[in-house]
């Protein structure tokens, strides 16, 4: 090593670090389940579509197709899985939490917020027919990719994403990327939320810094709240200000049940007025912990066999060709600048583990 120059050394230890960053000298070779990365397919296509003005060469809107492209290509640089797979809502997915509360997601719209100034985006049945042709389209991407998609009729995203975290992949490092607040109650020191809006993954310790809580009793916070974006109401009055002001407890690690909730409002009845509110309206909570609680699903077990199926089938390998040929054939070549680079760096280190 005498006669290699101070320059050379540093850019072989480098070399030599980035490779056992990739475990090609640790004598450890990661299998495709080490460590997964689930996205949340529509939740974070719909924000693109909604939120980004990107045209095609043809002048035509593009922004869901690829703006879902280069969120989950950021999310895979950023977080190194081993494995990706994509959860897309199933047919008739939202029926179980409709018969419960029949508004469930009632009055839903595509509120965008740069799109409606382009001609094919100035009404809605043209955001919708936009909105079709993108999401399918963007399908077609996703079958060049080596990733795994799963919709399973009559199953929401949620819920495969937290059977497949919970269960499937229970000793394994999962990561979830969404924008859905709803995930943060699945946080643990091995499950983590990527949020592509705030830009931050969230484990249990960065959610009771940021909201005051501990992961294991987010959701009741969230129960309290509602979700606006699901049309569930939640209890009035009760933001999370006034419900960490009434409820300190929530900083525990243990999980406080509804019933609990309950039990402590009536305790402290007269106090402030959302334990009043709360006991009035008992009824909410119950209906709101089962719209939104994650850690029970209830899948069915042949529900389960064919996620598992799923998940037991070989992972595609990358097709360069046909991506590019999609890229070419849509105009994007824009929109994602050196594409072939851009895969190469983001997906085609997925084609090493199996």
């Amino acid at each position: 090593m005498d006669n290699i120059s101070n320059n050379d050394k540093s850019r072989i230890f480098s070399l030599f670090e980035n490779m056992k960053k990739e475990n090609q000298f640790t004598g450890i070779k990661k299998s495709s389940d080490s460590d997964i990365l689930l996205i949340d397919f529509y939740n974070l296509f719909l924000r693109s579509f909604m939120a980004i003005p990107s045209m095609n060469n043809n002048g035509i809107h593009v922004g869901g197709i690829a703006g879902f492209l280069k969120t989950i290509g950021a999310a895979i640089k950023l977080l190194s899985p081993t494995r990706v797979i994509i959860v897309i809502d199933g047919k008739g997915g939202s029926m179980k939490r409709r018969k419960i509360y029949p508004n469930y997601k009632g009055g839903r719209s595509t509120k965008l917020r740069f799109n409606r100034s382009y001609e094919d985006m100035s009404s809605v049945e043209l955001e919708e027919q936009g909105l079709k042709k993108q999401l399918l389209r963007t399908v077609s991407y996703l079958d060049a990719l080596p990733v795994t998609c799963i919709a399973i009729d009559h199953v929401e995203a949620d819920d495969v994403i937290a059977y497949i975290a919970n269960d499937y992949y229970k000793d394994k490092n999962v990561y979830i990327a969404s924008c859905d607040k709803d995930f943060l109650q699945l946080a643990s020191d091995r499950i983590k939320i990527w949020s592509p809006t705030k830009k931050k993954l969230y484990g249990s310790a960065d959610i009771a810094n940021e909201y005051n809580i501990s992961c294991q009793n987010f959701i009741n916070y969230r129960v309290l709240e509602g979700d606006a974006s699901d049309n569930i109401d939640g209890i009035r009055g009760a933001g999370l200000k006034t419900i960490l002001k009434c409820f300190p407890i929530f900083k525990n690690d243990k999980q406080y049940s509804i019933q609990e909730i309950i039990n402590y409002s009536d305790t402290n009845k007269g106090k402030l007025k959302l334990y009043d509110t709360i006991i009035e309206n008992r009824s909410i909570l119950e209906r709101n912990y089962q719209l939104m609680q994650l850690f029970d699903t209830q899948i069915q077990s042949f529900t389960q066999l064919e996620i598992n199926e799923k998940l037991d089938k070989p992972v595609p390998k990358l097709n360069k060709l046909k991506f590019l040929r999609l890229v070419g054939e849509d105009g994007m070549n824009n929109n994602l600048e050196n594409s072939g680079v851009w895969l190469g760096e983001c997906f085609s280190r997925l084609n090493n583990y199996t």
